[in-house]
């Protein structure tokens, strides 16, 4: 993340020596313009680091310290004296500033306080500064398995880990994008900066925009206080950009100029600065379609697939499904403190021929469920939810021979048509009997049904619309929305 310093000091040719040294590619230095209202705005503007001399220091300063503590950063404020008294000292240091020293040292002197303050602010910024961390770190080694599909994209992998190539993500909803990218961030060279992750579908199209650059103060109406950016968070670090594709084209023009000059302008910021950040980007549909058909800029496409990665949805390796589940059985068992070791064979056969619509989030959903509800050391097709244990009878399994013809009965017209529009079809008949399903399991609760499908309510809401379903179908009496 970019460390903020301002510089509130009334000695014009201490304040440039203190901003020549101090500023460098990971450090913006700022330099309020006038006295007038010079705490409201330090207030109201971002800082890790406040540098005030102590003849602009405001009265009351007790109270106006508390300010600061409700500040979304808690800037650390040093103060430069030239008083030598030690009753003024610690009345300074009792009202809540940081450090104090003389205005007369060394610039070297002062740099090396503020170095040391600065260090203490990356130490704490490192902590998970906004975004949450997973319990378990993602590496590499998750992904890989006997599976062709799975062979096939991470061969692949290995070879943009330890570049600074913008990356793109594509596969269905749940296939473990995120942990992918998480993957990748955690075994290359940016290790050790910050990984942020933002689902550009789930903000409204009027806030992402400062979501991603930030924001001055009054840039528009409820601006109260400046704000920074994600990618300003995410300097040195990585930015994943989840549902990229649902990015309004205004703002495609934006990011497009940031990902070509890794600068950034604020919104109402006469201002850019730059930032070194690694982008990686997800898309549950393939953005090359929504080139095609005009809501994705090209230039941008072009920008961002610099290496493309498909991941396969679970149904299509179903080899990895055993793995999967012991690892998540380890997992779980773990963080539950329950003694399951394993899978009884019937409720794996049960697991590998179930179509995964919700891919490896419905999986990792349901081997919690079952490890919570199971008995014993062993998950039994009891432990499993109803839809997924009745397929245990109905196909052959992962590796087996079938016994009888399929039991599913096609569409006649289907065997006029090639394989690739059967497959469509029938993948658009699985999602709609899925959404269905939720829907009435839940009783028309579109928040609750999202939840359960692992995706943004907005994007359930638009499934909803593609096919033609309405929630008060499915109301319940008494229901409400969730």
């Amino acid at each position: 993340m970019l460390i903020r310093v301002t510089l509130a000091v009334d000695d014009s040719a201490l304040r440039q020596r203190l901003r020549r040294r101090l500023a460098r590619p990971d450090i913006l230095v700022e330099i309020p313009r006038a006295r007038k209202n010079l705490w409201e705005r330090i207030v109201l503007e971002p800082a890790d680091v406040v540098i005030i001399s102590r003849s602009l220091l405001p009265d009351l300063l007790k109270d106006k310290m508390m300010q600061l503590q409700n500040h979304p950063d808690v800037p650390a404020v040093v103060v430069l004296s030239n008083s030598t008294y030690p009753e003024e000292h610690a009345r300074l240091l009792a009202e809540g500033c940081d450090t104090l020293l003389s205005a007369g040292s060394a610039v070297e002197d002062v740099r090396d306080v503020i170095e040391a303050l600065l260090e203490k602010r990356r130490r704490l910024t490192q902590k998970g500064f906004f975004v949450p961390q997973p319990l378990a770190e993602p590496r590499l080694a998750d992904f890989v398995s006997e599976s062709p599909g799975t062979a096939a994209f991470m061969n692949l992998v290995p070879r943009v880990v330890g570049s600074d190539a913008t990356v793109l993500i594509e596969g269905e909803t749940g296939v473990g994008k995120e942990r992918l990218a998480r993957a990748i961030h955690a075994e290359g060279p940016r290790s050790q900066g910050r990984f942020v992750a933002l689902n550009c579908g789930a903000l409204p199209e009027g806030l992402l925009e400062s979501e991603l650059f930030g924001h001055v103060r009054g840039a528009f109406t409820g601006a109260t206080a400046a704000r920074r950016g994600w990618f300003e968070i995410a300097h040195r670090g990585t930015l994943f950009l989840d549902e990229v594709g649902e990015i309004p084209l205004h703002v495609q023009v934006k990011l497009l100029r940031v990902l070509q000059d890794q600068q950034i302008q604020p919104i109402g910021s006469e201002k850019s600065f730059g930032v070194d950040v690694r982008v990686i980007a997800a898309s549950n549909r393939p953005l090359e379609a929504e080139v095609e058909a005009g809501r994705f800029r090209r230039d941008l496409y072009h920008r961002l697939s610099v290496v493309t990665i498909t991941v396969p949805p679970l149904r299509e390796r179903a080899e990895d499904i055993p793995v999967l589940v012991e690892r998540q059985i380890q997992h779980f068992a773990r963080e539950t403190g329950r003694h399951v070791k394993r899978v009884a064979e019937q409720a794996m056969r049960a697991l590998c021929r179930y179509p995964w619509p919700g891919n490896v989030r419905e999986m990792n959903n349901v081997i919690e469920r079952a490890i919570l509800l199971c008995d014993n050391s062993e998950i039994t097709l009891d432990d499993l939810p109803e839809s997924i244990a009745r397929t245990a009878a109905s196909s052959p399994g992962v590796g087996e021979a079938p016994d009888s013809a399929p039991g599913i009965r096609l569409p006649e017209q289907w065997l006029a048509k090639p394989l690739r529009e059967v497959q469509a079809a029938f993948l658009s008949d699985l999602e709609r009997q899925y959404v269905e399903g939720l829907l009435r399991a839940t009783g028309g609760r579109v928040g609750e049904a999202a939840k359960r499908a692992g995706i943004h309510p907005r994007s359930l809401y638009e499934k909803m619309k593609q096919f033609g379903l309405h929630k008060g179908d499915f109301r319940r009496a008494g229901s409400r929305e969730a």
